[in-house]
């Protein structure tokens, strides 16, 4: 009889615990707003200029041509349109092109005799180093060079191809001893959208 009472009176305690808690009048508390302080990430993983939440191509590769989305340009094309790019470095004072640069101009040669439409944009470079009067014509040679290698091995109308000569005012690395090798350089586009 003792457990039995001792039982209902644990039962009654509970009881009356969990009904003064249900029973609180909540309705006279008033709400009060926390303000916390807004903190803004703007993340761009890939370093590509366009923020993760709105960068459609995540992990584009460094020193890719993107749009407004992230993506790659030659990703935004239709069936028969294409553009494409081939760089080639140059020792200094020189406008020799280096075999290991043939195989992208070739393949470049070879998409323009596919594509009738196709155009190539050349331009030419030079570094600090190599800046004075003497080789005033030297991003010229570079580019005439690649111009020359089009025309001669793949037939290409000279009219496809447009050049532009620029001197030392466009590095893209230190001209230094050790960079400046990157600034000794052609950069050609070519594509046959506008």
């Amino acid at each position: 009889m003792n457990m039995l009472l001792r039982s209902m009176l644990v039962i009654s305690i509970s009881a009356l615990t969990l009904s003064a808690c249900q029973t609180a009048d909540l309705s006279k508390q008033t709400s009060q707003t926390i303000n916390m302080p807004t903190v803004l990430v703007n993340l761009d993983s890939d370093g590509d200029g366009v923020l993760d939440e709105l960068d459609q191509c995540p992990s584009t590769p460094y020193n890719m041509v993107i749009d407004e989305r992230g993506c790659p340009h030659s990703l935004l094309f239709g069936e028969n349109e294409f553009r494409m790019e081939a760089r080639a470095y140059y020792d200094e004072n020189s406008s020799e092109i280096k075999s290991e640069y043939y195989e992208q101009l070739d393949n470049a040669g070879k998409k323009m005799q596919d594509h009738l439409d196709a155009v190539m944009h050349i331009e030419g470079h030079i570094s600090k180093r190599e800046d004075n009067s003497a080789n005033q014509t030297l991003s010229r040679y570079r580019v005439e060079g690649i111009k020359n290698y089009m025309t001669m091995k793949y037939n290409i109308d000279p009219d496809r191809i447009k050049t532009s000569y620029y001197g030392s005012d466009r590095p893209i690395a230190p001209n230094d001893a050790e960079n400046s090798w990157l600034n000794q350089r052609i950069y050609a586009l070519i594509s046959n959208v506008e």
